[in-house]
């Protein structure tokens, strides 16, 4: 009954400060192109991360505005009437409920950690005004993706923070490698986005057919029934929706652009990989659950994918030596165990995870950064070792993030996967097994990461070890706020997610046999386990990784080669098309034809210029025989 009474009661309430989410990160983009030169540095580090405090707080209003209002109501802010042709009608339109609710306090609440640890990572860099141009206009997209009220405005969110993401990515566009990942990053996206843009003409066509011209989440889930007699068209809607989440989050076939976005500044690791872009599919997914939930086809393709990015880019993590790859084919794997979530139908536990990992995960990825940065630019771990001594916020924390990460029970990581592995045992235990071994594989590389570059003595030449030192404050204070978060995010009492969400997603709390709930922890000391054995007990944790042991660990060091068959399969065939399609249809055709009629109306203007004599009596003559012609041709034809 309080059930029925609560859905009773609630309602949409038209407000008119959601858009100020938005706009506050654009003012700070027109701060950062126009007035920054003017101010300096100083300036910017101000006024960059100001703007999205400022965000965070009319987000955290949001927040409790709609805390005081029935479970399942939300806040609506319509800005103006933005498409309108016949029956289309569109509006520029922010909707705050208990699912961009949590999106929007992720985004501008580990944002703003990330803003300020970047005026410190980023101080010597002498275009910091472009960094943050970028960085301010990244967060105003993705805010826009995730307060959209309609497919279509979060769709020039989604686009938008593609666009950032190749510009951040290929930020040191000087340095060809940095410049070639931004240029993968950006057409991967557009793959999945190609596929996207499929899903929504072919979810509003079918709509429209029904007399439904709309492309509003509240009023497709309203109409919702007139899809449900349709399971095919259905299915092919959820399927090409969610190509476009295999490219921004990162799954098999497209996860390959994500390791190579490594190549930008370690923050954009953070913000962009980590905690908000990456999660942009499982966002989308999430909030057209109505949608998905209509086909189990779909659901059950996107939870073997999922499992099956979780697992195999842990592989990938085994063998890994650059610091920050790690942690890419660490992000990839956590994002495949989102994308199960949401396969098993697990939105909320989906969601929850998103919530977690962008607390463990930009500790990680900004604990990496001040490894970096106080290693003066080294990255490859085997030179490192020892750093918890040196820097020891930076490696506290970074143990925190490891052990949150690992599903250690008490902090933030146990909690969330765990409820994903349960929801999965409901569906398949096949799909249990792969997500348990996985948690297992991810608590082993992670240890072996922390290890290998913070246990021991230092491996670094004595110049460099002379020269390790702690990062500013304005870096650690961010990872000391990220690892108090990384601990208590799961907590219940602290962050009831799960009841937050279920006016959304419904509540749904599976029973499990006891063994089925402890069985991904005790994976997860196994790996810690092994990784302490392997690694943790040496004199030299990094010895025997300079060369590959064996075959299997050459081809994990090389990614499994997935780059290589794409370049032979796709990449390497495409360019061989384009190039004869350039040699033959472009010149020996398209242009040969232009050429050529520039050659024909040149002789014949050459041949009519022959008459043009300025003689009275040659221009008679020609009067004279084109008067006799027309007059022959009139007779023959009479």
């Amino acid at each position: 009954m309080e059930h029925a009474h609560a859905a009773a009661t609630a309602a949409v309430h038209t407000v008119t400060y959601l858009r100020w989410i938005v706009f506050l990160p654009l003012i700070g983009v027109l701060f950062n192109l126009f007035v920054a030169p003017r101010t300096g540095r100083r300036g910017v580090n101000l006024v960059a991360p100001g703007v999205i405090l400022g965000a965070f707080l009319v987000a955290l209003t949001a927040f409790f505005d709609l805390k005081e209002l029935a479970p399942g109501s939300a806040l609506v802010d319509s800005v103006y009437p933005w498409i309108t042709a016949g029956e289309l009608h569109i509006d520029f339109a922010l909707r705050v409920d208990a699912l961009s609710a949590v999106m929007i306090l992720i985004v501008t609440g580990v944002g703003f950690l990330i803003h300020v640890y970047s005026t410190g990572y980023m101080a010597h860099d002498e275009d910091f005004a472009r960094f943050f141009t970028y960085l301010n206009l990244f967060t105003a997209s993705m805010l826009l993706l995730v307060l959209g009220e309609n497919l279509a405005l979060l769709f020039v969110g989604w686009e938008g923070v593609g666009l950032c993401s190749y510009l951040l990515i290929g930020f040191w566009y000087t340095d060809p490698e940095k410049a070639k990942a931004g240029n993968k990053a950006f057409i991967v996206n557009r793959i999945g986005d190609a596929g996207f843009l499929l899903g929504m003409f072919l979810l509003f066509w079918t709509l429209g057919e029904q007399g439904i011209w709309t492309l509003s989440f509240s009023e497709i889930q309203t109409n919702i029934d007139k899809l449900a007699v349709m399971p095919s068209v259905i299915t092919a809607i959820c399927l090409l929706l969610f190509v476009g989440a295999t490219g921004k989050s990162a799954q098999i076939p497209l996860f390959v652009w994500l390791p190579d976005a490594m190549a930008g500044p370690t923050p954009v690791s953070a913000l962009i990989h980590a905690a908000t872009m990456v999660t942009a599919g499982i966002y989308m997914m999430a909030r057209l659950h109505f949608l998905y939930t209509l086909s189990p086809d779909a659901l059950s393709i996107i939870a073997w994918v999922g499992a099956a990015t979780a697992f195999f880019a842990a592989t990938i993590g085994f063998a890994q030596t650059d610091i920050k790859k790690v942690l890419a084919y660490s992000t990839v794997s956590q994002l495949g165990y989102m994308v199960l979530g949401v396969g098993v139908g697990a939105y909320g536990a989906g969601v929850f995870h998103l919530m977690t990992h962008a607390f463990f995960k930009a500790l990680l990825f900004l604990g990496a950064g001040s490894v970096i940065h106080g290693m003066h630019e080294e990255q490859d771990i085997r030179k490192m070792g020892g750093l918890l001594k040196r820097m020891p916020i930076t490696g506290w924390t970074f143990l925190i993030g490891c052990v949150a990460i690992a599903g250690v029970p008490g902090l933030s990581g146990h909690y969330s996967k765990d409820l994903i592995l349960e929801e999965a045992y409901g569906k398949s235990i096949l799909l249990y097994v792969v997500g348990t071994v996985g948690a297992g594989m991810t608590a082993f590389y992670m240890f072996r990461l922390f290890f290998v570059t913070f246990w021991k003595e230092t491996r670094a030449s004595h110049e460099m070890t002379h020269h390790i030192h702690e990062s500013p404050w304005t870096m650690t204070l961010p990872l000391v706020i990220l690892a108090g978060l990384s601990i208590i995010g799961g907590w219940h009492f602290v962050f009831p997610v799960s009841q937050w969400l279920e006016p959304i997603f419904g509540g749904h709390h599976p029973h499990v046999p006891a063994i089925i709930q402890f069985m991904p922890t005790v994976m997860g000391f196994l790996g810690i386990a092994l990784a302490y054995m392997m690694y943790g007990r040496k004199a030299n944790p990094a010895e025997g990784m300079e060369e590959p042991l064996d075959a299997w660990h050459k081809g994990a060091l090389h990614k499994w080669y997935i780059d290589e068959m794409y370049d032979a399969v796709i990449v390497r065939p495409m360019t061989a098309l384009a190039d004869g399609l350039w040699k033959v249809i472009d010149v020996k055709v398209i242009d040969a034809t232009v050429n050529d009629t520039a050659q024909v109306t040149g002789i014949f203007g050459g041949a009519l210029r022959l008459w043009q004599t300025g003689n009275v009596q040659n221009y008679a003559m020609s009067f004279l025989i084109g008067a006799m012609a027309i007059f022959g041709l009139g007779y023959y034809l009479w």
